[in-house]
């Protein structure tokens, strides 16, 4: 469902401010992603989406890989934006505990952002994909940071972080394929009790 004009159809020309219209570019780019996989991503799809020509959506975004990465790094953002508000302190300062249970939450409520990067994650396993580079720093950093959060609560903070992020990853898996049946919150909570025990 788009709220563009049709492929062919007369494209909107009204000026929005260039921050604004980045936005708009980045919704609209991680809605098609999330359907249909970077490779499966036109330009020209994102260019109707926003009212466009794709002159003009290379103008904001420079290429199709530079799009890919706007997409990425703006849900970096936003999600350690939300963290830090649900937790009530920067990420980095909460416990492994609490922190797993807010980024539940907050991908519970966005399965479409889930979704993409369900889907680029997968794809971005051929080093030839233009987010390759980004989904290894990515999981270095974010087994790093859940290494932090566990240092001092077990003997070994790293293995416990891998088994952490291979949790939650594969429970948000099951719950994309049926988001109907599953509750990704409460599978998490149940994970929760295995991996750190009742009192953890």
């Amino acid at each position: 469902m788009r709220d563009g004009p049709a492929r062919g159809g007369r494209r909107e020309r009204s000026r929005l401010p260039a921050a604004q219209r980045r936005e708009r570019i980045i919704a609209a780019a991680t809605a098609l992603v999330a359907e249909r996989g970077f490779w499966g991503l036109s330009m020209q799809d994102v260019a109707d989406d926003c009212g466009l020509t794709v002159p003009g959506l290379l103008h904001h975004v420079g290429s199709k890989d530079g799009l890919l990465v706007a997409v990425l790094e703006h849900r970096d953002a936003e999600d350690g934006r939300s963290l830090e508000a649900a937790l009530g302190v920067p990420p980095e300062e909460a416990g492994l505990r609490e922190l797993c249970a807010a980024l539940v939450r907050r991908n519970a409520a966005q399965p479409e952002i889930v979704r993409l990067f369900a889907v680029l994650a997968a794809e971005s396993l051929a080093p030839d994909h233009p987010a390759h580079d980004y989904f290894v720093a990515r999981q270095r950093t974010v087994l790093d940071a859940l290494a932090d959060a566990a240092e001092g609560a077990c003997a070994d903070p790293e293995a416990l972080a891998r088994l952490v992020m291979a949790t939650m990853d594969g429970l948000q898996l099951v719950w994309l394929r049926d988001p109907g049946t599953y509750d990704l919150v409460a599978m998490w909570e149940e994970a929760a009790a295995a991996l750190f025990g009742a009192s953890a």
